[in-house]
């Protein structure tokens, strides 16, 4: 009898600490919001910019994050092998002298795509050789700038600790926190890091090009401080790999896969025109079963080659397949294989083909719809070759016709022009006749079929 008394008593201690929602079977139904590609920065790259001294946070606006990140392709005859993109040309703040962290909060501000009133923020240090100590963390609304909306600032904990250790490889999921976010909003997320990061072998897992200021405060940890004193800006993110929210049961969520058109490269920074931005909009307006857009585009990516991130087969399974709550994915991958071969014979529009068959397969693996993208125009892009237009319209006519895909999105003929097929219409071109300007960005977002996404 005391052994059964004891028995029920442990039942009785052990079933009152099971949170309420376990209990009721209502775990929740976590989605990703926001998400990004994450890349490899070596010691001596840059990523912040902007700014010599501490700077109050509100007043002006801070210096704009490098809004071109286009490959600048190889100059001279053809080389026998495809080309490493050189990094990113142009835009304020470009890759300025690189810049050590040390004991020092990092504010940045993301925008979410579905809304929720419970957040939990995945921290990567996928490509870090050292682990990365966490000294505090916070989320809030933005209210403008580096200005957070005091009344919405929450801590954040890792397994119910203020503090928290990213482990080489490794990702770190925060506890959830009860934070009210509306769709279509800018999040920030602050991170203290006492120790440093940026020096030393170990390389920083960030995405560059970002075309969203960010913030780096004075020494100390200023996390979670509405008015945060901002020594520099920067034009990346660094550590956060996704925010996710709990939603609905019917919530989704999809991403776009790509490179620099994906990324939103020579889009206006802070404005969020890129075309997911456009889509993220148009999804949340309409009724229905809420669909996060997340946009795993990296500048200078390629479908079969490493340089400016690993290759879209190398990186798809942490960048779509293991995104929380995907449903859908849009595949937008090739143009830089080809443009950075030049005249060579090789990669071949069969071997792109057969790369885009092998994202296909797995995705449908996961149960994913999966959609393919047509390659916009290129002439009068620094690396457009006429063999390379050869391979752009056969990977471009397999797309369309093979049936592989679940469904077609042609981007290439909403933003060719009529007149020169091969070339953007003037409306739509950024000017460097690879990327869509602002206009261009948001004719694509509006052109994708919200029915694709029931």
């Amino acid at each position: 009898m005391r052994l059964i008394a004891r028995v029920v008593a442990l039942a009785i201690v052990v079933s009152t600490t099971v949170p309420a929602f376990a209990q009721n079977g209502r775990d929740p139904h976590w989605v990703a919001t926001w998400a990004t590609a994450l890349v490899a920065r070596a010691q001596g790259q840059g990523g912040f910019g902007g700014g010599r001294g501490p700077v109050p946070a509100a007043p002006a606006p801070a210096a704009q994050p490098p809004t071109a990140a286009a490959p600048v392709p190889p100059s001279g005859p053809p080389a026998a092998a495809p080309a490493t993109p050189a990094p990113p040309a142009g835009g304020r703040g470009g890759f300025p002298a690189p810049v050590t962290i040390s004991n020092q909060t990092v504010r940045q501000i993301v925008r979410v795509s579905v809304g929720g009133d419970r957040v939990r923020v995945v921290l990567s240090n996928a490509f870090g050789t050292a682990p990365v100590e966490i000294g505090a963390a916070h989320v809030a609304l933005r209210d403008r700038d580096a200005l957070l909306k005091s009344s919405s600032v929450k801590p954040l904990t890792f397994g119910g600790s203020t503090t928290g250790k990213i482990l080489p490889g490794a990702t770190v999921v925060s506890d959830a926190v009860n934070i009210t976010v509306p769709a279509v909003s800018d999040l920030v997320v602050d991170l203290f890091l006492p120790g440093e990061l940026g020096t030393g072998p170990s390389p920083v897992t960030t995405h560059n090009g970002a075309s969203q200021t960010n913030y780096l405060s004075a020494a100390g940890n200023h996390s979670g401080e509405p008015a945060m004193m901002v020594e520099r800006t920067a034009g990346a993110w660094f550590l956060i790999a996704r925010v996710e929210v709990a939603a609905s049961p019917g919530a989704g969520a999809v991403v776009t896969f790509g490179d620099s058109i994906t990324d939103g490269a020579r889009s206006t920074a802070d404005m969020n025109s890129r075309w997911p931005d456009h889509l993220a909009r148009r999804l949340a307006a309409r009724k229905g079963n809420p669909v996060g857009v997340l946009n795993a585009g990296i500048s200078g990516n390629q479908v079969l080659g490493d340089g400016a991130g690993v290759s879209a087969l190398a990186r798809f399974d942490r960048d779509v397949l293991m995104q929380t709550g995907v449903t859908h994915v849009i595949i937008m991958e090739g143009i830089n294989d080809i443009g950075l071969a030049r005249a060579n014979p090789a990669p071949s529009a069969d071997d792109l083909i057969a790369g885009h068959k092998q994202l296909v397969a797995r995705a449908r693996a996961r149960g994913l719809k999966v959609y393919g993208a047509t390659l916009t125009p290129f002439e009068g892009a620094a690396y457009w070759t006429s063999e390379g237009e050869a391979k752009r319209q056969a990977l471009n006519e397999w797309i369309r016709t093979s049936g592989a895909y679940d469904a077609v999105i042609d981007f290439d003929h909403l933003t060719r022009d009529p007149a020169a097929p091969t070339k953007f219409l003037p409306a739509y071109d950024s000017g460097d006749h690879l990327h869509p300007g602002d206009a261009g960005y948001k004719a694509m977002g509006e052109a994708v079929d919200l029915k694709l996404f029931p």
